[in-house]
C-alpha cells in the first residue's frame, strides 16, 4: 500500500502531465509536505513507490533539483519522445535546456516556493485522479469477485 507522502507526489505528478510541465524533485516535496531530503534521497525513495503503484503516471517530469538526468537513462529517453531539448553536461550527465520556460508555477496564493539545488499520455479533461483511478479499479475487482 502507498504511502500518503507517495500519494500526495502521485497528485502533483498528475497536475504536471495535464499542464504539460516539470517540477523540481525539491519543490514537489515541499508541495507534497515534506522534505526532498539529502541530495533527494527521500524524493528518490517516493518515485519508486509511485513508479510501482502508479505506473501511468508520468513520473519523469519529477527533475532533480541539480537538473541532471543519467544519459542515456530511462527518464532522459521520456523526456525526448515528450519533445524536450537535452543537452550533454561536463558531468557525463544530461540536462534539460530552456528549464526555467518548463517548469511548473502553482497558482495557489502563496509564495513560489524557491529551491536550491545544492541543499518526465493524451491530456483528457475527463482524466482521473491518481486515487480515482485505484478506487475505479477497485470498484471493478470487487464486481469481478461476485
Amino acid at each position: 500500500m502507498a504511502s500518503s507522502r507517495a500519494e500526495e507526489v502521485a497528485e502533483i505528478l498528475w497536475e504536471l502531465k495535464r499542464a504539460d510541465k516539470l517540477a523540481h524533485f525539491g519543490v514537489i516535496a515541499k508541495r507534497a509536505g515534506f522534505s526532498a531530503g539529502a541530495k533527494g534521497r527521500a524524493m528518490m525513495t517516493t518515485m519508486r513507490t509511485v513508479r510501482r503503484d502508479w505506473p501511468h503516471l508520468q513520473w519523469w517530469r519529477a527533475v532533480k533539483d541539480d537538473n541532471l538526468l543519467e544519459k542515456d537513462g530511462e527518464q532522459e529517453e521520456k523526456l525526448r519522445e515528450a519533445g524536450y531539448e537535452l543537452a550533454d553536461t561536463e558531468d557525463e550527465a544530461v540536462s534539460v535546456q530552456s528549464l526555467e520556460e518548463h517548469l511548473m508555477a502553482w497558482d495557489d496564493g502563496g509564495e513560489d516556493i524557491v529551491v536550491d539545488p545544492k541543499a518526465g499520455d493524451d491530456d483528457d479533461d475527463d482524466e482521473e485522479t491518481p486515487d480515482e483511478e485505484a478506487e475505479a479499479e477497485s470498484d471493478e475487482d470487487d464486481e469481478d469477485d461476485e
